[in-house]
């Protein structure tokens, strides 16, 4: 979700706000706080350019000047390190937020044996592309990757798509029906309690705006739609970028 204000633009970009009063990073606070209203400032810290603060609010990360004078959306991209820095800031978000919600809410496809990656797949049972992504799911298990589904219904609470979700939640057997949903066949209409509000809450707190979304297991967001030769190299990709010296 991108802030009405702010179009999405390169770092050089600036928009200018009044000063704030406070010194510090009380007047990179008040700026922030000024364009994004009542949602909450979830981090304000220093960011890796001189004279400037970064924030992370829901799903975004803002870089704001010290004296609260220019706020800036976009990539901070490391030229000599060839490092993408506001990805990186937000998957250390996310990966917080994914690795907080429990796994008993979760519709897993685990590999036979203990698995080499787990990867977190927002969603939707009307989605083509996320229904040829689940066709694959023996496939990437074969390869020791994990699947954990949470329902990202794209059209929102108090649709089609949203009773399909909550359905297969309420099914005696999750896995078979959402197996069966992914292949085409509508879910007997069930109710009870469900995680599918709460899921789709999550994957907006996390920048989920399409579907199929994948998070690796450091947080980072590593795709849609991915074949397991894709998966799998996204995959040992990030594992080798957390191995010191990397």
């Amino acid at each position: 979700m991108k802030f009405p204000v702010i179009a999405a633009l390169v770092f050089s970009a600036v928009v200018p706000l009044a000063q704030a009063a406070d010194k510090g990073d009380q007047a990179a606070r008040d700026a922030i706080q000024k364009l994004v209203q009542d949602r909450k400032i979830e981090a304000l810290e220093k960011a890796p350019i001189d004279g400037y603060y970064q924030a992370v609010v829901g799903s975004q990360l803002l870089y704001v000047s010290a004296d609260g004078r220019y706020v800036l959306q976009g990539t901070l991209y490391d030229a000599d390190a060839k490092l993408d820095l506001t990805a990186a800031r937000l998957a250390r978000v996310n990966v917080a937020k994914l690795d907080a919600y429990p796994e008993s809410k979760r519709i897993s496809f685990k590999p036979t044996s203990k698995p080499k990656y787990k990867v977190t797949v927002f969603t939707d049972i009307d989605c083509g592309y996320c229904r040829k992504m689940h066709s694959h799911i023996a496939e990437y298990n074969e390869r020791g990757i994990q699947v954990d589904y949470l329902f990202f219904p794209r059209s929102g609470p108090g649709t089609p798509s949203f009773a399909k979700a909550v359905s297969v939640w309420c099914a005696k057997d999750r896995q078979s029906a959402f197996t069966a949903a992914k292949a085409g066949s509508d879910p007997a209409p069930l109710q009870c309690d469900n995680p599918v509000t709460e899921e789709y809450q999550l994957g907006i707190d996390v920048g989920v705006d399409g579907t199929p979304t994948v998070f690796a297991p450091d947080g980072s967001k590593i795709g849609g739609y991915l074949t397991p030769d894709q998966l799998q190299a996204q995959l040992e990709r990030v594992a080798a970028q957390e191995k010191p010296g990397a």
